[in-house]
C-alpha cells in the first residue's frame, strides 16, 4: 500500500470513529442505552419528554425509563371507544379475560396512543404486559427485547411477605415526571415507611434515594399516620408554591409542598378533605375549565368526585376526628360508574377505563 493510500484510509478510520463517537454521545446523552427491559411487574406509568415512558415496577422496587420511539405529533384528536379492552389483551397474551388485570392507562400527550401496564395472572407469578392502543384503534404487546431504556432502584423497599397483603407491591403506587424530576409515591421499609421520592431524569448513576417519610392525620381514623401509603396523587401549583394533592384509603385528601421532599426529610402533609371512610382513591387528573381548575378522582365505592382546586390555601388543615366528610366541598358524578383509571387525553378530554358488565371499555369523555 502507498503512503498516499495509507494516508487516506487513517483519514478515513478517523473520520468513521469521530462519527461513532458523535453518535454514541447522541444515544446516551439522555441516560438512555440499548438492551432488554426485563420487568417483574408493570404498575404505575407516566410520560416523560421525547415519548419516554416510565414504568414503577414494584417486584424489583426499580423504575425502567423506556424510549417507545413515539414522538409523531397527533394531527388531531379523535374519539376513543373501544369495548373488551381485558378480552383483547388476553387475546394477545393467550389467556382468558378473567387472568388479565390492568394496573394503569396513560396517554402519550404528543401521539395521543394509550399506554396500559397490565399483568397475564393474578398471582405472585404474574407475567407483566405493557400494551399500546393506537390512536386508529390497533392493540399491540410491546416487545422489550431491543429498546433504549435506563433503570434505577429504590435502596430501602419493603420487604416481600407472602399472601395478599404483601407491601413490597406497595413501593410504587403513583409517579408522575415534573420540572425534570420524577415524583414517586409508595412505601419504604423505614419506621415511617409512607414516603416520597424526587428522582432526577435522567436518572442519576447512583441508584435512587431513600425519599422522604410522610405523616399526615386521618380524620376517619382520628389519628397521625405515617405507613399508609398514597394511593394516587397529581402536582399542582397554590400560589407560587408547587405541590403535590394526594389521596390515601378511607379517603383524606391531603397537600404536600415539594420543595421540602427531600431524601430522609420527615414532612407533614396538610388534611384539606376527608371524603368518606371505607373507600380506596383508584386516580385523579386536574383540568381547567372556563377559568376555573377543578379536580376528579374515581374511588372503589363513592363513584367519581368533581372537586374545586381553588382557593386550597384557604382551608384548615384537619386535624381533628371528622365522622364522615370535611372539608374541600365534592360533587358526585352519577353519570359515570364503574371508573377504575383516569387520564387526561387532550385540552378538552380524559380518558377513562370502565368496568361494564365485566367488561371494560376505554373511552373519551368530554371534561366536565
Amino acid at each position: 500500500m502507498s503512503r498516499p493510500q495509507l494516508r487516506f484510509l487513517l483519514t478515513g478510520l478517523t473520520l468513521a470513529i469521530s462519527i461513532l463517537g458523535v453518535l454514541a454521545f447522541a444515544t446516551n446523552s439522555d441516560g438512555l442505552a440499548l438492551g432488554k427491559v426485563e420487568l417483574r411487574s408493570a404498575g404505575a406509568l407516566a410520560f416523560g419528554p421525547s415519548g419516554v415512558l416510565f414504568v414503577g415496577d414494584s417486584a424489583q422496587a426499580s423504575i425502567f425509563a423506556i424510549d417507545t420511539e413515539d414522538t409523531k405529533q397527533a394531527s388531531s384528536s379523535e374519539s376513543v371507544d373501544i369495548k373488551g379492552l381485558n378480552d383483547q389483551i388476553a387475546a394477545l397474551a393467550g389467556t382468558s379475560a378473567e387472568q388479565i388485570r390492568i394496573n394503569d392507562v396513560k396517554v402519550n400527550p404528543a401521539s395521543h396512543n394509550i399506554y396500559v401496564s397490565a399483568s397475564r395472572g393474578l398471582g405472585p407469578d404474574a407475567t407483566p404486559l405493557l400494551v399500546r392502543v393506537g390512536t386508529n384503534g390497533k392493540i399491540e404487546l410491546l416487545q422489550m427485547d431491543h429498546v433504549r431504556f435506563a433503570k434505577v432502584a429504590l435502596p430501602n423497599a419493603p420487604e416481600a411477605k407472602a399472601g395478599q397483603s404483601n407491601p413490597r407491591m406497595d413501593t410504587i403506587t403513583q409517579i408522575a415526571y415534573v420540572k425534570g424530576n420524577l415524583l414517586v409515591a409508595g412505601l419504604s421499609n423505614e419506621e415511617f415507611s409512607s414516603n416520597l421520592r424526587t428522582i432526577p431524569f435522567p436518572f442519576p448513576k447512583a441508584d435512587g434515594n431513600r425519599g422522604a417519610s410522610v405523616e399526615i392525620f386521618h380524620g376517619s381514623h382520628k389519628r397521625y399516620e405515617t405507613n399508609s401509603p398514597i394511593r394516587t396523587f397529581v402536582p399542582y401549583a397554590i400560589g407560587s408554591q408547587d405541590y403535590i394533592v394526594a389521596a390515601y384509603t378511607c379517603t383524606p385528601l391531603v397537600k404536600i409542598p415539594v420543595s421540602e421532599l427531600k431524601p430522609g426529610n420527615h414532612v407533614k402533609g396538610s388534611t384539606i378533605a376527608e371524603l368518606g371512610f371505607g373507600n380506596r382513591p383508584l386516580d385523579m387528573l386536574t383540568y381547567s375549565k372556563d377559568g376555573h381548575d377543578f379536580l376528579l378522582m374515581a374511588n372503589n365505592r363513592r363513584g367519581l368526585m368533581k372537586l374545586s382546586m381553588e382557593h386550597l390555601d384557604a382551608y384548615e388543615p384537619i386535624t381533628t376526628p371528622v365522622p364522615e366528610t370535611a372539608g374541600v366541598p365534592y360533587q358526585t358524578l352519577k353519570e359515570l360508574t364503574g371508573v377504575q383509571h383516569l387520564t387526561r387525553f387532550d385540552g378538552s378530554s380524559a380518558l377513562i377505563l370502565a368496568s361494564i358488565d365485566k367488561s371494560l371499555e376505554l373511552k373519551t369523555i368530554p371534561l366536565p
